[in-house]
């Protein structure tokens, strides 16, 4: 995973600022071991931004990895092994394991809800309803657990919604403009009844996002479909529903639980001075 230098510096700068107070009162010259263990099970994730943390601080930090990225990991696990000036190791701490705890969380949900339909043929989506400025982070760490990403942004595919219909004027008008935009550029509408449906297939729309649909209604919409056009399920999706609602025969769930809810995993980075 290729990390952008940027994204690394402005999230060192945000903790750093114009530099590390409480690190200078370790000696310029002391070398230290680290290490980071797991307090609580989970699907490790993001050693490349953790990694790139250090890298970035300082190259003389050498990081031994002992899990494998996307390997579940058991409470206690030591994830990884340190060494290096203990100035950066004490700095570059909280950075990189904020990034660690929370892409491990991102990808520990996506593992679970994979496993709740691995048996059937659906793909559980991510949504945009990530956390500000790990948006790419995150859509790697959904994948990591096993689930699948839905467009990265605004620019990567149209999706009409109820707003955009009504300052289109139809569902119809909107499927015809956002196709005059180019034939590369996948269309999907959001619809809340199967009259809606009918109009969003009616109209050449690619896919169609069934909003709050009940159970039952799915189905219906996945009759009335009859393999037209890619059906995806949105809205009150949880681990509890995902299978009843992969079981309808959508083709896709979307789960903004997946990014927006997740709790960071308890990690804890203990660091020993080299005599």
């Amino acid at each position: 995973m290729l990390i952008h230098s940027e994204e690394i510096e402005r999230l060192l700068e945000e903790d750093i600022g114009a530099g590390d107070l409480t690190a200078l009162i370790v000696p310029a010259g002391a070398q230290a071991t680290a290490q980071v263990v797991t307090r609580e099970n989970a699907v490790l994730c993001g050693q490349p931004w953790f990694d790139a943390v250090f890298d970035q601080l300082d190259p003389a930090v050498h990081i031994s990895w002992l899990a494998a990225e996307g390997a579940d990991v058991a409470a206690g696990d030591c994830l990884c092994r340190l060494q290096g000036p203990a100035r950066s190791l004490l700095t570059g701490e909280r950075t990189a394991l904020n990034l660690l705890q929370t892409l491990s969380a991102t990808a520990t949900v996506a593992r679970r809800y994979a496993k709740a339909v691995a048996d059937l043929p659906v793909q559980v989506l991510d949504t945009r309803k990530t956390i500000p400025g790990l948006r790419r982070a995150q859509k790697y760490a959904v994948r990591c657990g096993g689930c699948s990403n839905h467009r990265m942004g605004l620019y990567d595919g149209i999706l009409i919604k109820e707003n955009h219909i009504v300052a289109a004027g139809s569902i119809a008008d909107a499927v015809s403009q956002a196709h005059a935009l180019g034939a590369d550029i996948p269309v999907a509408v959001e619809v809340e009844n199967l009259v809606q449906l009918e109009e969003a297939i009616a109209a050449g729309a690619e896919r169609v996002l069934l909003d709050n649909f009940q159970a039952e209604a799915m189905r219906q919409a996945v009759a009335l479909n009859g393999g037209r056009v890619k059906l995806e399920v949105s809205g009150n999706v949880d681990l509890a529903t995902v299978r009843a609602i992969a079981e309808t025969g959508v083709d896709f769930i979307s789960v903004g639980a997946l990014t927006k809810n997740v709790k960071a995993i308890d990690l804890s980075m203990r660091i020993t001075l080299l005599s």
